[in-house]
C-alpha cells in the first residue's frame, strides 16, 4: 500500500516541486488569519489580505531568511486597533509607512545582529507564548454571531466542527509517513473540504468570518498619504510607529533565529530588517495594515518542507490569485480544516521539552522562560523580549561580577604585580577597586591584565580612577596587556600603560560580517 503512494507521487519529486506545494498551503492558511487580524484592527477584510499579499512576497524575495513567511499579524493589530478608532485609516497608513523607514534604518545601521546576543529561556518563553497565542487565536473560530452578540458553538454545530478538527490533524500527522512531497497540510485541507462538500455537511466556512461583508476583487491602488503633514500629526504616528517597528523586528528576528535552528542554516538579520520595512512601505502606500513575520505559518512552511525563497513567492502569487480570481472558491473551505492544520502547528512549535527541564535548568532561567511566555500571551513580544533580557541580563551581571580577584606578588625587581583574572565592567568595578592595597604597596606598581577582560565604559574609568590614586601618591604604575581601544580611552595613563603588540588582547565582542 505504501509502495503504491509513494509510486504515484514519484512524479512531484524535486525541490521546487516541494516549494510549490508548500507556498499553495501557506497561502490558504495565511487567508483566514488576515481576515481575522483586520476584523481585530476595525478594518475591512481586503485591508488583511492583501497587506499579508504585500508582505509575504517582499520579503521572500527581499529578505534574509529564505522559507519565511510574513504577513499581517495580531501582534501589530492588537496596537493599531486604538489608532484606528481614534483617528482613522488615513493615520494607520502614514503610521505604517514610517514603520517600515525605521524598520529600514534599524537594517541599515547593522542592529539586526543584536538578535544573537537574545538568551534562550528569551528564545524559548517566545515560542511558547506565541504557541499559545496562536492556539488562543483558533478558538475564536469556534464563535459565532447572531442577535448582536457573539456566543460559542453548542451542540451538533460544535461537535462536527470538532470531528471534522480531528481529521484535519490526524491527515496532517500521517500523511508525512507515507510521502514528504505534498504538504500533509494542503492534503488535509483538501480532504476536509471534500469532506464537507460532498456530504454537504453543515460547519462554518471562511466566508462566514467576513460578517456579512462582500470582498471585492479591486486590486488596491498607490495613493500618497492623506494626513496633514505637522508636528501635531507626527506626535499621533511616531510613537505607534516606534511600538510597531519593535514588535514587528521582535518576532520577525526571534522567528528567523528559531528557524535558524530547525533547518541548521544562518539567515541575514540585517537583511531581513530592510525587507520588512520595504514590504511595510508598500504595504502602506497601498492602503495597507502591515506585518512581520509569522512563527503559524512559517512553521507550516518549514515542516512541509519549504526551504527556499520561492515558496514564499508562491504564497504571495496564490493568495493573490485565490482573492481576484478564486475568491468564491476560496470562501468555502471550512474553518475546521485549517484550524486542525494550525492546532498541528501550536503542537509542533511549543517546545514541550520545557516541562523536563525546567527543574534542570538554574532558577533564574525557568523563571525567565515562565515570565516571558506569560507576557508574550498577555501583552506583546516586545514587552515580553524586553523584561526577559533586562531580568537576564541583571542575573548575568550579579553571577559574573562576583568572579573578579587578583594575584599579588613582589617580583626580583622589588615591583608589586597585580594579576587580574576575570571580567572588568560595571557590575565588577566596586570589586576590582578594593583589589589594591595602594597607600602599602612600592613606589613601583604593576597591573597586569592578561587574564582579564575589559568590557565597557565603566571599566575604563575604574582603571582611570585607581591609576589617579597612585599619582596622588607619587607612586608609578605600569598597566600592561591592556587592549588596544583601553588603551586609547585612557589618555590620561600616559606613558603608564606599557605595550605588548604580541601579547595584548584584541577585543572584538561584535561582527557585523554575519549582518
Amino acid at each position: 500500500m505504501i509502495q503504491s503512494v509513494k509510486k504515484f507521487l514519484m512524479p512531484f519529486e524535486g525541490k521546487w516541486n516541494i516549494d510549490f506545494f508548500s507556498g499553495l498551503t501557506v497561502a490558504l492558511a495565511l487567508i483566514p488569519e488576515s481576515i481575522a487580524f483586520a476584523l481585530v484592527a476595525h478594518l475591512d477584510p481586503l485591508v488583511g489580505l492583501f497587506s499579508a499579499f504585500f508582505m509575504c512576497i517582499i520579503t521572500a524575495i527581499f529578505g534574509g531568511r529564505p522559507g519565511m513567511i510574513s504577513g499581517a499579524t495580531g501582534a501589530m493589530a492588537v496596537v493599531i486597533v486604538s489608532l484606528v478608532i481614534q483617528y482613522g485609516v488615513e493615520y494607520l497608513f502614514a503610521t505604517v509607512v514610517l514603520t517600515g523607514i525605521f524598520q529600514i534604518l534599524v537594517g541599515a545601521f547593522r542592529l539586526g545582529k543584536l538578535i544573537r546576543i537574545l538568551p534562550k529561556p528569551v528564545m524559548v518563553g517566545f515560542v511558547n507564548g506565541l504557541a499559545i497565542v496562536i492556539f488562543l487565536a483558533q478558538l475564536e473560530q469556534f464563535k459565532v454571531t447572531g442577535g448582536g452578540e457573539t456566543v460559542w458553538l453548542t451542540g451538533y454545530p460544535l461537535y462536527l466542527m470538532i470531528g471534522l478538527i480531528i481529521v484535519a490533524m490526524a491527515v496532517t500527522y500521517f500523511v508525512p509517513k507515507f510521502t514528504k512531497k505534498i504538504p500533509s497540510a494542503l492534503v488535509a485541507i483538501a480532504l476536509v473540504s471534500a469532506l464537507v462538500h460532498l456530504f454537504n455537511l453543515d460547519t462554518r466556512v471562511v466566508d462566514d468570518m467576513m460578517g456579512g461583508e462582500q470582498v471585492s476583487a479591486a486590486f488596491p491602488t498607490f495613493a500618497w498619504l492623506q494626513i496633514p503633514l505637522s508636528f501635531t500629526a507626527l506626535k499621533v504616528i511616531v510613537p505607534y510607529a516606534i511600538t510597531l517597528c519593535i514588535i514587528g523586528l521582535s518576532e520577525s528576528l526571534m522567528t528567523l533565529s528559531l528557524i535558524d535552528e530547525i533547518t541548521h542554516t544562518r539567515g541575514r538579520a540585517n537583511k531581513e530588517c530592510i525587507a520588512q520595512g520595504l514590504g511595510n512601505v508598500v504595504s502602506g502606500f497601498f492602503k495597507g495594515m502591515g506585518g512581520c513575520a509569522m512563527l503559524g505559518q512559517s512553521m507550516i512552511n518549514i515542516n512541509s518542507g519549504g526551504r527556499g525563497r520561492f515558496s514564499g513567492i508562491v504564497a504571495g502569487i496564490t493568495l493573490f490569485v485565490f482573492i481576484i480570481f478564486l475568491w468564491p472558491v476560496i470562501k468555502l473551505i471550512p474553518l475546521a480544516a485549517l484550524v486542525g492544520v494550525m492546532f498541528m502547528v501550536v503542537i509542533s512549535t511549543f517546545e514541550w521539552a520545557t516541562f523536563k527541564f525546567m527543574h534542570k535548568i538554574p532558577k533564574h532561567d525557568a523563571f525567565i522562560i515562565a515570565l516571558v511566555t506569560l507576557v508574550t500571551v498577555f501583552t506583546n513580544l516586545a514587552v515580553a523580549v524586553v523584561i526577559g533580557v533586562i531580568i537576564a541580563a541583571l542575573v548575568f551581571a550579579w553571577d559574573t561580577a562576583k568572579n573578579i580577584y587578583a594575584e599579588k606578588k613582589i617580583n626580583a625587581k622589588g615591583e608589586k604585580e597585580y594579576i587580574l583574572h576575570g571580567p572588568l565592567f560595571f557590575g565588577s568595578v566596586t570589586q576590582f577597586k578594593t583589589l589594591f592595597e595602594i597607600k602599602d604597596d612600592p613606589k613601583e606598581v604593576i597591573i597586569d591584565f592578561m587574564h582579564a577582560r575589559v568590557t565597557d565604559h565603566s571599566a575604563i574609568e575604574a582603571i582611570q580612577f585607581i591609576t589617579e590614586r597612585y599619582m596622588a601618591l607619587g607612586k608609578n604604575l605600569h598597566l600592561r596587556h591592556l587592549s588596544p581601544e583601553c588603551k586609547l580611552l585612557l589618555g590620561r595613563a600616559g606613558d603608564m600603560v606599557e605595550t605588548n603588540v604580541l601579547e595584548d588582547p584584541d577585543y572584538h565582542v561584535a561582527s557585523d560580517k554575519l549582518g
